[in-house]
């Protein structure tokens, strides 16, 4: 009979992704793992599996975790232009650009692994897909609401309101001045829903 953990799962995940997330993938050693998680090399691919498979969980998980946040955002808002609002200018609201530069665990991996690594290129589909799902019914609320003009097609900004924000996200991850990406996230939440 195996015997039981002796270690808090969600804690060394959540640890392990913080070090995914500021390294890389290719950037996270097995000895980063190791010591952020406080487990030994047994322990840790005898719990989660190689480093591929715990990389490709903690992805998952965050891709998960994201979804379900966005999705409550939406049913607890006030008013929906207030989510489109926060999911773009989110990453790029913090004035010292710290948030900025650490960018999105998931568009850090899309633009990392993507080309060589076919389960993250799928996985970023879903969860885009899934984001856009939900940018398309926040658009439509706010139309009824008086956010948005009847004449936009919620569908195609929902899908350039996504490519929008990766776009700010990499900005950011580059060094863009804060000032700067505001003033785009902006001028794109105009252009892309125009109130009239």
């Amino acid at each position: 009979m195996p015997r039981p953990r002796q270690f808090d799962e969600e804690r060394v995940l959540a640890a392990v992704q913080a070090v995914f997330w500021d390294n890389g993938y290719a950037g996270t050693s097995l000895e980063d793992l190791l010591a952020a998680s406080g487990l030994g090399k047994g322990s840790l691919y005898g719990a989660f599996g190689d480093k591929r498979s715990l990389f490709l969980r903690v992805l998952r998980e965050y891709d998960e975790a994201n979804d379900r946040m966005l999705r409550t955002w939406l049913e607890q808002a006030d008013h929906a232009i207030d989510v489109i609002r926060g999911f773009v200018t989110g990453p790029v609201r913090d004035p010292g650009g710290e948030q900025a530069r650490r960018g999105c665990l998931l568009a850090n991996t899309a633009m990392e692994l993507s080309v060589s690594t076919s389960e993250v290129a799928a996985e970023a589909r879903r969860s885009y897909a899934a984001t856009t799902s939900v940018l398309v019914d926040a658009i439509r609320r706010a139309q009824r609401e008086g956010d948005i003009a009847p004449h936009v097609d919620p569908d195609g900004a929902a899908h350039a309101v996504l490519a929008g924000q990766l776009g700010l996200i990499v900005l950011g991850r580059v060094g863009q001045d804060p000032a700067a990406l505001s003033t785009m996230a902006e001028t794109l939440l105009n252009g892309l829903l125009p109130k009239s």
